[in-house]
C-alpha cells in the first residue's frame, strides 16, 4: 500500500532508517517556541536553546511580575548577540483563566472519594478541603454534575500531580465536589479548567492590558498569543487595542484556541488572526480524547491553505522530568509536522523542566526527519487547487516561483522584500527548499534625524511558516550567499 504521506519511494528500505542523517547546512523548516522561566532564564541556558533551534521567545504571564520578565528579556537580548542568532518575543496574556491560589505554597494532598470545597474567597488558606479561586461566579457557571480539571499550571496531566472533580453542590458562592483521584497539588499556582462551560469573563483582561501598556510597548513585542480566543471580535478588540500604542500596530496576534466555544467560531478566527496556536492541552479536556486528533488535522489544514501559520502545544510533556520522549510523543511531534504545523510550542518543558535545551534540540531533530518525507508535492497541487481561478496576481507569482524552483532544483529561494507579504506566500506553498528573505529597510526622517524601519519584519518572518533565514544587512547577505558553495538560487523581487 503506497501511502499519499510520504515522499520517499516505497517500500522504504528498514535498513535506511537505521543510517545516521545527514548533516544538513540548515536547520529544522519547522519553528519551536520556546517558553522561558525558572531553569531558562539565564544568559547561558538561553544561548543554548538559540543555538539548539528556538526562534521564538514566549513570556507567559499567568504567573511572574514584570520585573521578573523584563530581567529574562535583557538575558535574551544578551544572549541573541553572543550567538548572532535572531528570535522574536511572543507575550502571552493570561485571558480569562481560573486559578486556584495557594499562598502558603505548602502541598495539598487530595484523597478520592473526599469532598473539597472552591470558594472565590481568596482570604482563605489553601487546604485539602477548601481551595480559594480568582473567579466569584463560578457557581453560577457550573451545576450538579460537571467536571473540573485542577492541575499545575502547565500540568502534565500526570493523575499524581492534577485531580478531577465533580460537582455535587452548590452552596451560595462557594462549589462543593467529590474528588475522582488522590493526588498532590505542589506549588503556589493552579489551573482550573471547567469542561465545555463558558467563562464570563473578557478575553483581553484589564491586567492583560496592562502588562502590553508597561511591558510590551516598552519592549515592542513581535507576537501576542491571544489566550481562549472564543470569536472573531476578540481578535478584533485585541487588534484595535494594539493599534493605539505606537508600534505596536504592526504585532501580530496569534489566536489560542483552548475550548469548546473557540473551536465552534474557528473559521471566524481564522479569517481576523495573524496565526494559530492549538492549545492542546485544555483542549484535551473540552473534547472526548478521541476527538482531539481530528480538530487538529483539520485545524491545521485550514490555516495552510490560508497560509496562515499553525501552532501545536504540548508535544513532549514527558521531557518535563526526563531526557527522552517516550515513543508516542516522538511519533507524535513527527505526525505534527505531516499534517502541516509551522511551529511547535513547548511550555512546561523549557519553562520548568530539567532538560530545556535537550528538548529543543530532540524535537528540532524530529522535525527536521519528518520534513524529509512530507510529501510536498501532493501540499502543492492542493494548495493550487484550493486558491482556484482566477488567482490574484501576487499569489500567481509565488506559485509559480515555487514550481520552477521545484522544476530546476534549486536549492534556495531567496526573496526580496520589504512587508514580507510576498514571502510570506511562497511559504503558504511549502516548497522544499529554504526560502531566504532578504528584509529591504526603509528609510524614514522627522526632519531631526534619519532612522531604519524593517527589524520587525525580520523577526515576524523568522518565526513565520517555513522560513530559514532574514537577512537586515545587505553586506552580510551577500557574504552569506558567497559561502553557499555552489548552491543553485532562485531569486524572487517584490
Amino acid at each position: 500500500m503506497h501511502s499519499t504521506h510520504l515522499l520517499l519511494e516505497e517500500p522504504i528500505r528498514m535498513a535506511s532508517i537505521l543510517e545516521p542523517s545527514k548533516p544538513s547546512f540548515f536547520p529544522a523548516m519547522t519553528k519551536i517556541v520556546g517558553t522561558l522561566g525558572p531553569k531558562s532564564r539565564s544568559v547561558e541556558v538561553i544561548s543554548s536553546c538559540l543555538k539548539a533551534g528556538m526562534s521564538v521567545a514566549r513570556f507567559d504571564f499567568s504567573w511572574g511580575d514584570i520585573d521578573y520578565h523584563q530581567e529574562t528579556l535583557e538575558n535574551l537580548k544578551l544572549a541573541v548577540k553572543s550567538t548572532k542568532k535572531l528570535c522574536a518575543v511572543m507575550l502571552d496574556t493570561v485571558g480569562p483563566e481560573l486559578q486556584v491560589l495557594n499562598k502558603s505554597e505548602r502541598a495539598i494532598s487530595l484523597e478520592a472519594e473526599a469532598f473539597v470545597t472552591l470558594t472565590p474567597d481568596q482570604e482563605k488558606e489553601a487546604s485539602s478541603e477548601l481551595l480559594p479561586i480568582n473567579f466569584s461566579g463560578l457557581s453560577k457557571a457550573v451545576k450538579t454534575g460537571d467536571t473540573i480539571f485542577i492541575g499545575q499550571y502547565l500540568f502534565t496531566g500526570s493523575e499524581t500531580t492534577s485531580v478531577w472533580l465533580e460537582v455535587t453542590e452548590l452552596k451560595g458562592d462557594d462549589v462543593v465536589c467529590v474528588i475522582k483521584n488522590t493526588a498532590t497539588l505542589a506549588g503556589s499556582l493552579f489551573t482550573l479548567h471547567i469542561s465545555q462551560i463558558r467563562i464570563d469573563l473578557p478575553t483581553l483582561s484589564d491586567a492583560d492590558k496592562d502588562v502590553i501598556c508597561k511591558w510590551g510597548v516598552k519592549n515592542n513585542i513581535d507576537f501576542l498569543s491571544l489566550s481562549y480566543t472564543r470569536h472573531a471580535e476578540d481578535v478584533r478588540q485585541a487588534r484595535e487595542f494594539l493599534s493605539k500604542l505606537g508600534d505596536l500596530h504592526q504585532t501580530q496576534i496569534f489566536a489560542k484556541i483552548e475550548n469548546i466555544e473557540g473551536l465552534t467560531h474557528f473559521d471566524e478566527i481564522l479569517q481576523e488572526a495573524d496565526g494559530i496556536i492549538l492549545s492542546r492541552g485544555n483542549l484535551g479536556i473540552d473534547l472526548p480524547p478521541e476527538k482531539v486528533f481530528l480538530f487538529q488535522k483539520a485545524a491545521v489544514y485550514k490555516c495552510n491553505m490560508a497560509g496562515k501559520p499553525a501552532v501545536v502545544t504540548r508535544v513532549v510533556d514527558s521531557m518535563t522530568d526526563n531526557l527522552r520522549p517516550t515513543r508516542a510523543e516522538a511519533t507524535d511531534v513527527a505526525n505534527a509536522v505531516l499534517d502541516g504545523s509551522d511551529a511547535i510550542l513547548l511550555g512546561a518543558e523549557t519553562l520548568r523542566g530539567l532538560y530545556p535545551v535537550e528538548t529543543i534540540s530532540i524535537v528540532g531533530k524530529i522535525c527536521a526527519e519528518a520534513e524529509k518525507v512530507f510529501n510536498q508535492d501532493l501540499y502543492f497541487k492542493k494548495t493550487v487547487k484550493y486558491v482556484g481561478e482566477p488567482m490574484t496576481h501576487l499569489e500567481s507569482i509565488a506559485s509559480s516561483a515555487v514550481r520552477a524552483a521545484i522544476k530546476v532544483k534549486a536549492s534556495v529561494i531567496i526573496v526580496f522584500t520589504s512587508s514580507g507579504r510576498a514571502a510570506r506566500l511562497i511559504a503558504k506553498y511549502r516548497p522544499t527548499m529554504p526560502v531566504l528573505s532578504v528584509v529591504i529597510p526603509r528609510l524614514k526622517t522627522n526632519q531631526l534625524r534619519w532612522s531604519f524601519t524593517g527589524a520587525f519584519e525580520v523577526l515576524s518572518l523568522i518565526a513565520c511558516e517555513h522560513f530559514m533565514l532574514c537577512a537586515f544587512i545587505f553586506i552580510k547577505f551577500l557574504l552569506f550567499i558567497l559561502h553557499l558553495d555552489h548552491a543553485r538560487c532562485l531569486f524572487f523581487c517584490l
